[in-house]
């Protein structure tokens, strides 16, 4: 009898195929500046129906439906596909095993918990690839990245912590994997576990500082996150500064990029782009993470059964993971997120007590808050999301406002003054009471201009507060910047006779709360 599968309300009968030809790779496009790609179109809602109503091929499926047909396809398909989907995968997948004899584990709480390991594997980039993104020099053996990856037990919620790589850790004892010899517990930072004992060290220790059980281990290095990259087609990044490091080759002016796998492997490596560092870099690599999860929910990789096996095969292909995660897991994974939106998935970063904490015979470590870890990592235990809950849904028949746009300064840091620059009576108190609707610090005191015949809105700025004045230019598309040497801090806003509204605006890297989150549509690119 033929092996039979449930996908979701589809019973599917398996059936034994000749191999799968390899899908065609589309060419990654390259970044452009500034100008935007286009959107895919979006499929519509449609109303819950009836059994005549599916049967009939709705012409606004349900996503439910839609994905249970993609799923289907990619199940069954001509055959060739399904085969390949179903079995061919896993034979590509290098396996470690970073749960074996593990005891005194942490319990089990609800959902999925993925730890996410980058390692650095530059040996295994070309000599071309190492000159033309800048990874010279040997390989660490060690973590570049650490993030725990948690998936809500109903399916709504991808929850993703990053740990600092620099973390201070007590490693449990254990035996080093390279000397062979014994070592009793001792303090290192985070990213050494798996240099001393792999990826069953690296959990241990994880486990042993979140009391969060891992489910699963993925482990990614330099190579196969670039491949993962290109089979998607690229991820969209959006910035409103210019981003350059010297060590990375990272080049990026304000604006919208798609990134190739390379390009991509430049910017989530960035460490010197800002003051930040490290933590800055963590901050980067969430807001990829968003754009990534966004690229595969949007309709370009769940929905095409082509590019869902072509972008699996790359993965599993190129990745390790433990025995428990194959094909099948990547389905599952595929028809949990088929309702995911940017919003669904949320970042933080563990709360930091001492960022350069330091350690002898080791050096400048990053010390938690334990109070507030030990609280966000009970979170995340219990399936709570970490995002403060979302205001309530707006009144029937009030228009959905528009996406705020990203800034480079924070609005709230912003001091602005409005003068009313024409004869219409109030225009100097609505404009700056739309000003303070998003964000912006006003005097709430407008007055009136010594012009009032002003055509075209006005501000009027110091040069030492230019980035100030860019973020409310923003905010007022249209208005004329106009610099005033010795102006000081204040920006002045003359309101003119062409003035319609406030666009809203928020800090490209918005306040982050108690637990330092942020969710996907806070740092995607805008609509």
């Amino acid at each position: 009898m033929c092996p039979v599968r449930r996908v979701r309300h589809l019973c599917v009968r398996l059936v034994p195929v000749g191999p799968a030809a390899p899908a065609e790779v589309s060419p990654v496009p390259q970044p452009h500046r500034p100008t935007r790609p286009a959107r895919p179109p979006q499929p519509q809602r449609a109303r819950r129906g009836g059994a005549a109503d599916r049967r009939r091929g709705d012409a606004r499926p349900r996503w439910g439906v839609r994905l249970a047909a993609a799923l289907a396809v990619a199940v069954l398909g001509s055959g060739a596909i399904g085969h390949a989907v179903m079995t061919g995968l896993d034979t590509g997948i290098e396996r470690v095993d970073p749960f074996k004899d593990m005891k005194n584990r942490p319990q089990a709480g609800h959902g999925l918990n993925f730890l996410l390991v980058g390692t650095d594997g530059r040996d295994k980039i070309t000599p071309a690839d190492k000159r033309a993104y800048r990874l010279g020099g040997a390989p660490c053996h060690c973590t570049d990245t650490v993030m725990l990856v948690h998936l809500s037990a109903d399916r709504e919620r991808a929850s993703v912590i990053s740990l600092p790589r620099d973390s201070y850790a007590e490693l449990p004892a254990h035996r080093d994997e390279s000397s062979g010899k014994q070592h009793g517990p001792h303090p290192v930072k985070l990213n050494a576990a798996y240099a001393e004992g792999g990826p069953q060290l690296t959990v241990r220790t994880v486990e042993s500082m979140t009391r969060v059980k891992i489910d699963h281990y993925l482990e990614v290095d330099f190579a196969s996150f670039m491949k993962t990259v290109d089979a998607m087609g690229g991820v969209e990044i959006c910035t409103v500064k210019a981003l350059h490091d010297q060590n990375t080759g990272l080049d990026l002016l304000p604006g919208s990029h798609r990134l190739s796998g390379g390009q991509a492997l430049q910017y989530v490596r960035s460490r010197h782009v800002d003051g930040a560092a490290d933590l800055g870099r963590m901050q980067r690599q969430q807001k990829f993470v968003a754009a990534l999860i966004k690229q595969a929910t949007g309709g370009g990789v769940l929905l095409n059964p082509v590019k869902f096996k072509e972008v699996s095969s790359t993965l599993l292909g190129s990745v390790r993971a433990d025995r428990g995660f194959g094909s099948e897991q990547m389905l599952a994974l595929g028809q949990a997120l088929r309702d995911f939106t940017p919003s669904s998935s949320e970042f933080a970063s563990v709360p930091i007590g001492n960022p350069s904490y330091p350690v002898k015979g080791i050096g400048s470590t990053v010390k938690w808050d334990e109070p507030k870890a030990a609280k966000l990592f009970e979170a995340l235990r219990l399936d709570r999301p970490l995002a403060p809950a979302a205001p309530g849904s707006r009144p029937a028949g009030r228009p959905q406002q528009p996406a705020a746009v990203p800034v480079d300064v924070p609005p709230g840091q912003i001091r602005v003054r409005v003068e009313n620059g024409t004869r219409i009576d109030g225009l100097g108190g609505r404009v700056d009471t739309a000003l303070r609707a998003t964000g912006f610090d006003t005097t709430r005191a407008p007055g009136n201009g010594a012009s009032r015949d002003v055509k075209r809105t006005v501000i009027a700025y110091d040069p030492r507060w230019d980035r100030s004045a860019r973020t409310v230019s923003t905010a007022l598309p249209g208005s004329e910047l106009r610099a005033v040497a010795g102006q000081g801090r204040t920006v002045l806003v003359i309101a003119g006779a062409d003035y319609r509204k406030v666009v809203p605006v928020r800090p490209e890297d918005p306040p982050q709360g108690e637990y330092g989150v942020v969710t996907g549509d806070q740092v995607i690119c805008g609509k």
